[in-house]
């Protein structure tokens, strides 16, 4: 019993004094020189600890604080690793031994600097230089090894730096794990696993980077065997090109990327693969999903600081493009490569196509097959500039899209693709052979063409162009038929009319563009191209589909700035006139463009006009060429934005010709303002102005203007219709529905003034003269298609009179002449009804005023 009683006693002392110390953690200073000792020996450099406390559970060990690991002066004074907590394990079996030996370095968010040094070296280097000569035993080491191991070093949520030098760069993996072992007598192995980012940008979706690999010990770094894998998954084709060039590119994709490297850093062999699932542009969201992939081997040496035996092969459809040669690392300016594209079919190139450039067609089917070859070869260090050579051609290229009725053969389409200094003579002459001289850019380049564009009946132009790294042009010389140029503009997606024109015009077009329009961190949109030059227009025929009108322009000469559309010597007919003037317009904007013009015409003839704007504005009333029995949806005028001054030499409205007729048109916000409405009409003058508002469900117009010296029988002449003769002046304002038949619904004053004018057909005095009118002023009221005349004054030789009634738009007409006070008209009135043409007068008898009888005489 005594005996079991001490054990007891024994183990309870024991699990006290662990508890004491688990609690308590007494400092360990006198054994921090002997800990500096084991990880100074372990990694070959200088090593410097804060402090120092025992760990006994949940294993023998150590807290570090303020652990920092020396690097190499040569590669500058900032520690190689610095961190604030670390767990250092004992190795039990070297206690057992009086040894003390760390088995487990355990580091939280600690911070590595890997330097590269301007003579090629890294800070790993002697690292890993320094591990495979110092006697240390494998990390899983046997029991009865004297020597002491290696510790297992494992990293939780680290950042490492890469430095140029003393120059911090701004990229770095974060969120790192990463542990390191040393696996048997003479091999390490490693494990990383982090999300590469930069430190001057904010930046996600960068994907996971993950390393494996295990190397041999060697006297040297560059004969270290060694074997890895890398993979970099998940990436964001946007983040990943912010990530490398400081910008996004506007592409998007998940990016892949697998690498396996054996050998040695002298003699490394590496075969890779890579492929970015979904690519496209960053605003094109339909279309089928594409995947571009590739593999590559070859062999690097950081010796010499080359990739050799390069060869690296993708396929496209049934065809394939290599890349084979060497080539100096990014930026050495030292490369030699063949690059080869064999029966590369169209089809699958237009594919990428339709992810890189936006509104082409869904339905475009292109056939055609590719092939090429291009050498390049540079070698800056020995004074050997670029050279660039090679060329191909595309055959039987087909483009067709049945929505846009286009069908479009070429036979052969070549291209050189060249550096922009050897043989240009050659190629200027080439060019002037073609009609298509293009000043080509003096760096390296690809050409296209010269490709015969012709559709036939005689017509006969050209496309030559080229493409490099900031951009790309091409030109357009020769005449054109205009249909077949707009649907080919269609369908490589160019913003061009919506309607096909019959006709030709003579060309000097240019289509230039640059790769990026991206501006920043932010995916600000792509620069779409831009059209310049001239075009002479011959006999085009223009379909308005958004009115049915049509437009057949006999000439006009087109000039495209970048910042302009210039329209001028205009010739065409439509709506039933001959045109002619200008136009101008700013780009960019498309059709709500301001636009401005100057037009003239030699007869407008209102109701040819509304038919021309309106196909169901068929034959209708003169007073109603406002109406539209239907509304057809939005009307342009809710877009258009449009300025200018209209002049014709004879307007016609209901058969009466205005001549010299001019105004002032503006068109903004859905409001229509004509000013200056100016025009010799009937011997006199009209001066007005009208507005309409298009903003809301229903149009709604509104005028004023006077008409001065106007002659009434040369108006009725025109119907044969004599009912009135004579000069007058009026003034009006009326306002009303314009598209709900708008006389039906105006409201509005008229005043009229007549003098020395005569009513043929009405006929009040016993001789059976027409009534004749010395002045006749009167103030009408225009509602529901009828005018109401009160009070109107008139003097006439038979007496003075006031004129009352209505008038209807129907020529009905309800009047009343009674004559004033005292005018000599022997008290008589008279009614006017009937019709204009057919008035009935009859005298209304005056009434009788009773008088009372005198009483007789006397009385």
């Amino acid at each position: 019993m005594k005996v079991f009683s001490s054990k007891r006693r024994a183990v309870a002392l024991a699990g006290f004094i662990l508890l004491a110390l688990f609690v308590l953690r007494p400092g360990a200073s006198r054994l921090k020189s002997r800990i500096i000792t084991s990880i100074s020996t372990a990694v070959g450099r200088p090593v410097d600890i804060g402090a120092v406390h025992i760990q006994v559970l949940p294993r023998p060990g150590f807290d570090l604080d303020n652990l920092v690991v020396y690097d190499d002066p040569e590669f500058g004074a900032e520690p190689i690793l610095r961190a604030n907590e670390v767990m250092a394990a004992l190795r039990v079996t070297s206690l057992l031994g009086g040894r003390l030996e760390i088995s487990r370095l355990d580091m939280t968010e600690p911070s590595l600097n890997l330097v590269h040094n301007p003579t090629g070296r890294w800070n790993l280097e002697a690292l890993l230089e320094h591990s495979s000569q110092i006697p240390l035993a494998p990390t899983r080491k046997g029991k009865t090894e004297a020597r002491p191991g290696f510790p297992y070093i494992e990293v939780t949520s680290g950042r490492i730096n890469f430095k140029s030098g003393a120059e911090k760069t701004p990229y770095a993996l974060t969120n790192a794990d990463f542990s390191l072992w040393q696996d048997s007598e003479n091999a390490w192995g490693v494990r990383l696993k982090a999300q590469p980012v930069r430190t001057d940008l904010n930046l996600s979706d960068t994907g996971l980077l993950q390393v494996n690999g295990t190397w041999q010990r060697a006297q040297t770094f560059k004969d270290t065997p060694l074997q890895f894998t890398v993979e970099w998954s998940r990436a964001q084709l946007g983040q990943f090109t912010k990530l490398l060039r400081g910008n996004d590119k506007g592409w998007r994709g998940t990016i892949q990327l697998d690498a396996e490297m054996a050998g040695s850093p002298a003699n490394l062999r590496i075969s890779s693969s890579g492929w970015i699932d979904d690519f496209r542009r960053y605003d094109i969201k339909s279309g089928k999903a594409l995947r571009l992939g590739a593999h590559c081997d070859g062999r690097y040496s950081t010796v010499t600081h080359d990739f050799h035996e390069v060869l690296c092969s993708s396929s496209v459809g049934n065809g394939l493009i290599t890349l084979t040669g060497e080539m100096g690392l990014a930026g050495s300016h030292h490369f030699a490569v063949m690059v080869r594209a064999v029966n590369v079919p169209m089809g699958a190139v237009m594919v990428l196509g339709a992810r890189a450039k936006k509104n082409v067609p869904d339905d475009l089917e292109t056939d055609g097959i590719l092939r090429g070859n291009v050498s390049m070869q540079e070698d800056a260090a020995a004074g050997e500039p670029l050279r660039i050579k090679g060329g191909g051609a595309i055959s039987e290229l087909r483009l067709a899209s049945v929505a846009n009725k286009a069908d479009i053969s070429l036979d052969s389409v070549p291209f050189s693709l060249t550096d922009g200094q050897s043989d240009r003579a050659v190629r200027r002459e080439r060019n002037r052979s073609k009609r298509a001289e293009l000043r080509v850019p003096a760096g390296p380049h690809l050409e296209i063409g010269p490709v015969e564009f012709g559709p036939g009946k005689g017509a006969a132009a050209n496309i030559h162009g080229w493409i490099n790294r900031d951009g790309y042009k091409l030109a357009l010389i020769g005449e054109i038929e205009m249909a077949k140029a707009l649907r080919l503009g269609r369908m490589i997606g160019l913003p061009v009319w919506a309607s096909s024109p019959e006709g030709t015009a003579q060309a000097d077009l240019q289509l230039a563009g640059i790769w990026s329009g991206l501006s920043g961190s932010a995916s600000s949109g792509f620069v779409g191209p831009q059209l310049t030059g001239t075009a002479k227009l011959r006999n085009v025929k223009v379909i308005n589909r958004e009115f049915g009108g049509s437009i057949e322009i006999a000439s006009a000469e087109m000039q495209l700035s970048p910042q302009q559309v210039n329209i001028s010597k205009v010739n065409a007919k439509a709506a039933g006139a001959l045109w002619t003037g200008s136009l101008q317009m700013p780009r960019g904007c498309g059709i709500a463009c301001p636009m401005s013009f100057g037009l003239n015409a030699n007869q407008i003839t209102l109701g040819q006009l509304s038919e021309w704007l309106d196909p169901s504005a068929r034959k209708r009333p003169w007073y109603r060429v406002l109406d539209s029995s239907s509304q057809r949806g939005p009307s342009l005028a809710s877009v258009l934005h449009v300025s200018g001054h209209v002049t014709a030499d004879q307007l016609i409205v209901h058969g009466v010709a205005a001549k010299h007729a001019s105004a002032n048109i503006r068109l903004q916000d859905s409001k229509l303002r004509i000013s200056d409405l100016n025009a010799d009409i009937l011997g006199g003058k009209h001066e007005g102005e009208w507005t309409a508002d298009f903003s809301g469900k229903q149009a709604l117009c509104k005028g004023n203007g006077k008409l001065s010296g106007v002659s009434l029988e040369s108006a009725e002449k025109l119907e044969n219709d004599r009912w009135i003769a004579g000069l007058a002046n009026a003034s009006y304002e009326l306002s009303g529905q314009c598209f709900a038949e708008f006389w039906k619904t105006a409201d509005g004053t008229m005043r009229v003034d007549l003098r020395e004018g005569t009513f043929p057909r009405v006929v009040i005095g016993d001789d059976g003269s027409p009534l004749r009118v010395t002045r006749l002023s009167a103030l009408a009221n225009l509602h529901a298609a009828q005018l109401e005349i009160k009070d109107a004054k008139l003097d006439s030789p038979d007496g003075k009179f006031t004129l009352s009634g209505t008038a209807s738009f129907k020529r009905d007409i309800d009047f009343k002449l009674a004559p004033l006070a005292a005018s000599g008209s022997g008290g008589t009135s008279y009614a006017i009804t009937g019709t204009l043409a057919s008035p009935q007068v009859a005298p209304l008898m005056a009434p009788v005023q009773a008088k009372l009888k005198a009483p007789p005489p006397g009385k």
